[in-house]
């Protein structure tokens, strides 16, 4: 089966075309997960934007015969979650390597978001992100996967992707992010929209972007983690007040300037508060990790999202670093996935059905 074939058997998108698809016929070194980089080009139908014509980045990393899982990470989060030999670099989520992911028994995929490259200057909907990912896993002859691990905003996709494509995935886990964008989280988001706006009339988009994410910090983490880390009195520099967390403020905005295209962070931002889904549409067994210092997703969020699921659990943590608990709090995140992920491995030699094998 001609790749393109292989993409229209699962797609209602009839244009999916992979390119640069890098080699994977080399053996990698002891201890290195083998890795795959590559583009795959869709036309894919936007719900707030109508068709686009769209190039996805991927990367894969872990046998490739082993059980897929999917993981996302937040907006800022990227295709490459762990490092390999081919791509040493360390990823998003490098301190769950051998923690609670394991590349050396399962296969990790991840995309670049739609819009992060700054090009797609449209509204984005999560669940366009879906389609995004079945593209990628279409091109790559993948017709079902293990499971889907979200974080934040790529918890609100995966819970998509287990309604718009409950055939293709065994099991969700969502971590940090419910079936709405909660109202006060919102207006985090949309004073970070102005910060930018403020900059643009300025003429310095960035100094926008900058002090944008800086709020957003503010959000992610919580009042104890400041009060231990920045408990220390202000100091009078060239004639102003700075206070201690300033520093650290100042480094978060301008490291995440670097990287990130002003546009890219507007439309995923939105995206975050275009989010809504009826929990009773996500029919997968799904684990609901929430974080009870959570300022973005109140816990009250996750208790209701697991009452409404047909096959939910809930995972109920507490940590001083509120949402970004998924980044920080390594143990106690990887006992999570120890449990959730339990299984994995069985369920996809047994059920997961290959398009390439039945080609």
């Amino acid at each position: 089966m001609s790749l393109v074939d292989s993409a229209t058997q699962f797609s209602p998108h009839p244009v999916c075309t992979q390119l640069d698809h890098e080699s994977a016929s080399h053996t990698p070194a002891a201890g290195h997960a083998l890795a795959t980089r590559g583009e795959v080009d869709a036309v894919l139908a936007l719900r707030h934007a109508g068709k686009r014509n769209v190039r996805i980045a991927y990367e894969c990393v872990g046998a490739p015969d082993a059980p897929v899982l999917v993981v996302a990470g937040g907006i800022s989060a990227h295709r490459h979650v762990l490092s390999s030999e081919r791509h040493p670099e360390s990823g998003w989520w490098q301190a769950q390597a051998g923690q609670g992911l394991d590349a050396t028994s399962t296969r990790i995929l991840a995309i670049d978001w739609l819009g992060a490259d700054g090009t797609l200057d449209a509204p984005i909907d999560p669940a366009d992100q879906t389609d995004a990912i079945a593209a990628v896993l279409d091109a790559l002859g993948i017709a079902r996967i293990a499971a889907f691990v979200g974080c934040s905003y790529g918890a609100m996709v995966g819970l998509h992707f287990a309604a718009n494509h409950r055939a293709r995935i065994g099991r969700l886990v969502a971590i940090s992010g419910t079936h709405r964008a909660h109202p006060y989280a919102s207006a985090w988001r949309a004073l970070q929209r102005q910060a930018v706006a403020l900059g643009e009339l300025q003429c310095d988009a960035g100094q926008g972007l900058a002090l944008a994410r800086q709020l957003a910090m503010l959000s992610y983490r919580t009042p104890e983690e400041f009060d231990e880390r920045f408990d220390i009195a202000p100091v009078i520099a060239h004639g102003r007040v700075r206070v201690a967390a300033e520093d650290y403020l100042d480094a978060c905005g301008a490291q995440y300037v670097a990287r990130t295209p002003v546009t890219a962070f507007l439309r995923l931002s939105e995206s975050i508060d275009l989010h809504a889904i009826a929990p009773e549409s996500v029919r997968v067994p799904t684990t609901v990790v929430a974080v009870l210092e959570d300022r973005l997703v109140p816990a009250e969020d996750a208790f209701a999202l697991v009452e409404r699921l047909p096959q939910g659990r809930l995972k109920l943590l507490r940590s001083k670093y509120g949402h970004d608990a998924f980044l920080k709090d390594v143990r106690a995140i990887a006992d999570v996935l120890a449990v959730a992920l339990a299984g994995c491995h069985r369920e996809s030699v047994s059920g997961e059905i290959r398009q390439g094998a039945a080609a």
